[in-house]
């Protein structure tokens, strides 16, 4: 299977998810620079953390507009699994593939800590290696990371099961609904502030984040089975 790490200026996480895709899962990584514009030979597109364009109007208001935004919406079109963690899942929400949008953290501070996250949704192609209401530990690194969305947004992907992970006994930064990931109708698209990338060896402290990975590449595998 062959990830795309999109890579945009000011990102700085991109080392990191090319690490647990090339090393600890085994598969092929790929960095591809924001001024691209096809995605069409890669099986998964990645969007890492960082500080895309330096945030400098708004968290991935910028990077929305990258030459490469095009061809990730193509991706996500074609049904293709999306991953955007952190900045990745700002940019997410800025280009209208993902509901809602993201504001300042509740104190107003950076944060980077372990978490506890609940797997709300397990029958995704990102959390099939999870087990419902699940408890995992994921780091976090972010300033805006307080999730919003109106009350209709949030009722319909209650009832469209749309909420994929929330943090567990605390909300680290005011999100609405302790909201930690989200994906999109069609289950295709997943957005999360936390950093399974970081979590994938148990020298950093987990290794809860890369059953993530692992999930994405088990169903690529099932859909992909060539037959004689």
């Amino acid at each position: 299977m062959k990830f795309a790490v999109v890579v945009f200026p000011g990102s700085n996480c991109d080392v990191d998810m090319f690490h647990a895709i090339q090393d600890e899962l085994g598969e092929e990584a790929v960095f591809v620079p924001h001024s691209e514009y096809d995605l069409s030979s890669f099986d998964a597109i990645l969007l890492p953390g960082g500080f895309s364009y330096g945030d400098y109007l708004r968290s991935g208001a910028i990077a929305r507009f990258a030459p490469i935004m095009k061809a990730v919406q193509e991706a996500a079109d074609e049904g293709k699994p999306v991953l955007g963690v952190c900045n990745g899942f700002q940019i997410l929400l800025e280009s209208g593939l993902l509901p809602g949008a993201m504001k300042q953290n509740r104190d107003v501070k950076f944060m980077c800590r372990n978490v506890k996250l609940r797997v709300e949704n397990n029958k995704t192609m990102f959390t099939n290696q999870y087990e419902s209401g699940e408890s995992i530990v994921i780091p976090i690194a972010h300033g805006d990371g307080n999730y919003e969305c109106d009350d209709t947004t949030w009722e319909e992907m209650i009832k469209n099961n749309q909420i994929v992970f929330r943090y567990d006994g605390h909300n680290p930064n005011g999100s609405k609904d302790d909201i930690a990931g989200i994906m999109n109708k069609r289950g295709n698209v997943l957005g999360m502030m936390p950093h399974p990338e970081r979590a994938v060896d148990s020298l950093l402290g987990s290794k809860d984040g890369i059953r993530l990975f692992q999930s994405i590449l088990i169903l690529w595998r099932e859909n992909h089975v060539v037959t004689s």
